[in-house]
């Protein structure tokens, strides 16, 4: 088999981590990984096929010469906050920026090399006329890359994601281990969590499918969950699980308002506003992924609980203050 020169734009992120390791056990990659800050991904020097190259891929030049070495080109760039829309916009500068302007410049840059295969992140829940900046955003960003019928381009739509290291089920078992009560925005908002490694797989098959063209795939794990139960799985499963008030919607939305405000930014009035739609699947999983996705309760116990020595390391760190 040929070598395959696969570019993974966001590679040193939680998926991406994930992704690239898989592609790299294959000897018949090279996957190559630009990142703004090469300390951000040295972890993955762990393969002799895999290379970082610290590059800023919104400089066209520089995008450019990275996709002109590249066979497939994913694109796994995301976030959950953005600045405000300005007057009649429909969704923030940050977000037209990474999720509509990048895959565009990356769809043209293929084109102009002659790439012949782009895989490309969405959201479940993208949505043009979606409650949030953030579907919208989304729902733009898949326009763009579905732009040129000269492409052959996959669009992946997970639901919410976890798996060690997770910024989800983590968080909630943080929360529940520093306050005695959650009070709980948004909890009847349904979600149907996938495991991080479903998702890397899926990417994977995708580049070996012999068509992919327009394929939209969404991705999701094998049942559904109110935001409240998987809070109060992340607490079981951490060994702190504490009741949880659930707010109305006004009080909610001032949570939100007030937490955007605070460092870190844990939440935000537009994730608020997405939830108003359950992100669930609105069909099977694409039976040409050869996917049998995993269930939360089979993986989450063994990266949440507090026996974990991963997670033990974690706190030792983080009571030194380092």
């Amino acid at each position: 088999m040929a070598v395959r020169k696969i570019l993974v734009i966001g590679g040193s992120g939680f998926i991406g981590t994930r992704l690239v390791r898989l592609l790299g056990a294959g000897t018949e990659n090279r996957i190559m990984v630009p990142t703004r800050r090469y300390e951000r991904a040295k972890h993955l020097l762990v393969s002799p096929v895999v290379s970082v190259v610290q590059a800023d891929v919104h400089d066209d030049a520089v995008l450019s010469q990275l996709v002109a070495e590249a066979d497939v080109v994913i694109n796994l760039v995301g976030i959950l906050h953005s600045r405000p829309a300005r007057g009649d916009e429909p969704y923030g500068a940050d977000f037209d920026r990474q999720h509509v302007q990048l895959p565009r410049r990356i769809v043209a840059a293929c084109l102009r090399h002659g790439v012949p295969r782009y895989l490309h992140m969405s959201a479940l829940g993208a949505d043009e006329r979606g409650p949030s900046m953030y579907q919208r955003s989304k729902a733009a960003g898949e326009r763009a890359a579905l732009a040129s019928g000269e492409l052959e381009v996959a669009v992946f739509r997970p639901s919410v994601v976890f798996g060690e290291g997770d910024r989800f089920l983590n968080l909630f078992a943080a929360l529940q281990r520093s306050f005695p009560v959650i009070l709980l925005g948004s909890a009847g908002a349904r979600f149907q969590p996938v495991y991080v490694g479903d998702v890397a797989q899926a990417f994977a098959r995708a580049i070996s499918l012999p068509h992919i063209g327009g394929n939209a795939y969404e991705l999701a794990g094998p049942k559904q969950y109110t935001l409240r139960e998987l809070v109060r799985l992340a607490g079981w499963y951490a060994g702190h699980d504490r009741p949880i008030v659930a707010l109305p919607a006004p009080l909610g939305m001032l949570q939100a308002w007030a937490l955007e405000h605070l460092p870190g930014r844990l939440m935000s009035r537009d994730n608020v506003a997405s939830m108003q739609v359950d992100n669930v699947m609105s069909g099977p999983l694409a039976a040409e992924l050869e996917l049998t996705p995993a269930a939360l309760e089979e993986v989450a116990p063994a990266y949440l609980s507090p026996y974990n020595p991963q997670r033990k390391f974690d706190l030792f760190r983080s009571n030194a203050r380092r």
